[in-house]
């Protein structure tokens, strides 16, 4: 297993030991909450779990269908109580949906009893990354530019909250993934 250049494995084992709560990545879509995350997990040799991939197993729907059939108020509620199962369950890396810590009850359950940190990038690369897919409801809606320069910024104040902030960029993954545990060795 390769890992980040700059920590050694002894001293992300050393950043390991301290944390005693889940990660949770917070931020918009695109960002790389989920490929970030299954990488930190990878380097601090715990496991990873996807909020959005439980809620679609819980549910035997996507989101998006679960957005069309119910909205977005729904959707939400149910994903707070998945982020609290996944919480209880001790996972140690959890990636949200983009709007998940945007809703007040959600976002101090995380604060609370988790390491929140809000990944963060530019416009250009959220545009370029998150038109890669199109399972993205809020995208689906307009202009995707338009839509995540707005989204940003209304959310992010909310996101400000996590105590935890890294700016990524197209680097490696590892190298975003270590910045996080870097912050985090700060943070603790």
């Amino acid at each position: 297993m390769t890992h980040a250049i700059g920590l050694t494995p002894a001293q992300i084992g050393k950043i390991a030991e301290r944390i005693d709560r889940p990660v949770v990545l917070v931020g918009l879509m695109g960002v790389g909450k989920s490929t970030v995350g299954r990488r930190l997990a990878a380097m601090l040799q715990t496991d990873f779990v996807d909020v959005d991939d439980e809620i679609e197993r819980a549910a035997d729907r996507t989101v998006s269908e679960i957005f069309d059939a119910h909205g977005e108020a729904y959707f939400r509620d149910g994903e707070r109580r998945v982020i609290a199962r996944l919480m209880d369950e001790a996972h140690g890396v959890i990636a949200t949906g983009g709007g998940a810590f945007v809703d007040p009850e959600t976002r101090a359950l995380i604060v609370e009893r988790a390491i929140a940190v809000w990944l963060d990038c530019d416009i250009d690369t959220l545009v370029e990354r998150t038109a890669r897919r199109d399972n993205r409801p809020l995208l689906q809606q307009g202009n995707p530019r338009e839509i995540l320069t707005e989204l940003k910024d209304k959310r992010g104040a909310a996101y400000a909250e996590a105590q935890i902030h890294v700016v990524t960029d197209n680097g490696p993954h590892a190298q975003t993934a270590q910045r996080i545990l870097e912050a985090i060795d700060t943070w603790l």
